[in-house]
């Protein structure tokens, strides 16, 4: 009961200095289908895990392109990722009428952070129930950023968030090392794998339920198709790590 004397609004702080409309928003990411990102020198993959309602509905999409340089994957409410990505859009759209090149990928993190907190300030407003994983890649390099709706965000080498992505995130602990210098097939086999370590036992990766966005220094933003997603996934069970070690 207590508990709830201080959660009618975000500007409320609680005897235990929580803002409980913002941890709430956090746990809407938590419980949201997982969703991962993980780069290298040359290329970034965003993987996610596609659910549908009932199965007389298709399959929720997990992954939106901003530009050609840069895509955003989701983990909680859709509906306010779709804000948060139309808004992302237009940043980029005036950014290229005014300036004749790509947003910079950190500068665009930074202002999305920026709308998120502001979310936070005003008892007559909610905080955003939604976390990104932002991939891009700019002058400065290859990136893989995450936002909170505390308005936090991080840049990573590699990161899973969503329904038991801790999984996914102990897969990372283990062969990070190796991302750096790895090719795209085995950046999409490693993130593949790490989707596969964090589903239920009785779910089964399909060209249905996962999603694959690639980007790369030479290559815009696209998505594995049906048949490719087919054929990566068959190549998971005889996929080893560790080979990529011997290799190298």
């Amino acid at each position: 009961m207590l508990k709830h004397l201080y959660d009618t609004d975000c500007v409320t702080w609680s005897p235990q200095g929580k803002l409980f409309q913002v941890e709430y928003a956090m746990e809407a990411v938590k419980q949201g289908s997982i969703c991962l990102g993980l780069k290298s020198n040359e290329n970034v993959v965003l993987c996610s895990l596609k659910r549908q309602p009932s199965e007389l509905a298709g399959y929720q999409e997990k992954q939106f392109k901003i530009d050609d340089h840069m895509a955003i994957a989701i983990a909680g409410l859709t509906a306010d990722a779709r804000v948060l990505c139309k808004y992302m859009r237009t940043e980029c759209l005036e950014y290229k009428y005014t300036y004749e090149s790509h947003h910079p990928v950190g500068r665009l993190v930074y202002k999305v952070a920026e709308k998120s907190q502001h979310k936070t300030q005003s008892g007559a407003k909610r905080p955003y129930g939604v976390g990104l994983l932002v991939a891009g890649i700019d002058p400065n390099g290859v990136h893989l950023f995450e936002t909170c709706p505390s308005g936090n965000y991080y840049e990573y080498k590699c990161q899973a968030i969503g329904s038991r992505s801790q999984a996914a995130r102990t897969y990372f602990e283990s062969w990070f090392h190796l991302f750096e210098k790895s090719t795209l097939e085995q950046l999409i086999l490693h993130g593949l794998s790490a989707i596969k370590k964090a589903i239920m036992e009785d779910e089964e990766l399909n060209e249905k339920n996962v999603e694959v966005g690639i980007l790369g220094k030479n290559q815009k933003f696209t998505h594995l198709n049906a048949q490719e997603l087919r054929d990566y996934i068959a190549k998971l069970d005889a996929f080893n790590p560790n080979s990529q070690i011997q290799q190298e």
